[in-house]
């Protein structure tokens, strides 16, 4: 009995988005992997259950990853890399890999490879410091203070998010990192700032896309936000509402983690299923 043909497809997984900014966001990523695979069918897959029944209400049909592979199997796809645009390997990572085990054993794609999160070697670490620093708003200036405000965890993964602290803090002292859940509080940010002596606090998410997080948890005016605990605290806050997939340095790092999750796909005895970057 013959092999099936091969045939490569490419997997995009987020956490979604309803807004036409963060749609915006995420076509753009989309365009991005298309022109870095040319030949190559690019698909998404939404994470959220909530964002996946908002955008259904809508009119706008999406699939969970799981469904997303079963389908990708049901079209004769053989190989398929997945690329979360997951900022660090926390629990949402392990969710994921988990729907992909759940596709595998159910008739999704013979092989299944798997990119990394944006922060997760060393290398990333330093890759995703230069990016930021290179997006900088132009308008920061050097006594300016700057919080990058991720959605934090408290799983092993936020180790990320200090290693990306660590890496910055050497390079310019007024940057900090906050997370709106985990160790990186607005409580324990607040001293390090106020030692800074900066007035002006630029606040830009480390988040994906531009969504409800960003939007009232960070620039929100709210006291409960960390614009309105700042400035409550006597800060200027500028926030910036731009996502770290409309940046191109953080971009190319999650594309540099598909082209190594698609290369391994064709690894000789890759296994039904096999999990690369776990």
């Amino acid at each position: 009995m013959s092999e099936k043909p091969v045939k490569k497809g490419i997997l995009l997984a987020a956490f979604g988005s309803s807004s036409p900014v963060g749609a915006k966001a995420l076509a753009g990523f989309y365009e991005q992997t298309r022109l870095a695979f040319p030949g190559i069918t690019v698909r998404w897959a939404f994470t959220s259950p909530h964002m996946r029944h908002r955008l259904a209400s809508a009119g706008k049909k999406t699939d969970s990853v799981q469904k997303a592979l079963l389908r990708m199997g049901f079209d004769r796809y053989t190989h398929v890399a997945v690329q979360p645009l997951h900022i660090i390997p926390g629990k949402e990572y392990e969710a994921l890999l988990q729907e992909i085990d759940a596709a595998s054993k159910k008739g999704g794609p013979a092989r299944i490879s798997v990119g990394l999160p944006l922060l997760y070697e060393a290398e990333d670490v330093e890759l995703a410091a230069r990016a930021l620093l290179a997006h900088l708003p132009p308008e920061r200036r050097p006594e300016d203070a700057v919080i990058c405000v991720g959605h934090g965890t408290w799983h092993t993964g936020a180790a990320s998010y200090q290693s990306l602290y660590e890496c910055l803090s050497g390079r310019d002292p007024r940057i900090f990192i906050g997370t709106l859940t985990g160790e990186h509080s607005m409580e324990s940010v607040l001293p390090g700032l106020k030692a800074s002596g900066a007035a002006t606090v630029w606040l830009i998410p480390l988040l994906s896309v531009i969504g409800k997080h960003a939007e009232e948890d960070m620039a929100g005016k709210k006291n409960s936000s960390w614009r309105g605990y700042l400035e409550e605290a006597g800060f200027i806050c500028r926030p910036v509402l731009k996502g770290t997939a409309e940046c191109e340095g953080f971009a190319k790092i999650w594309i540099t983690h598909l082209a190594q999750a698609f290369q391994k796909l064709d690894a000789k005895g890759a296994a039904l299923g096999t999990r690369w970057g776990k």
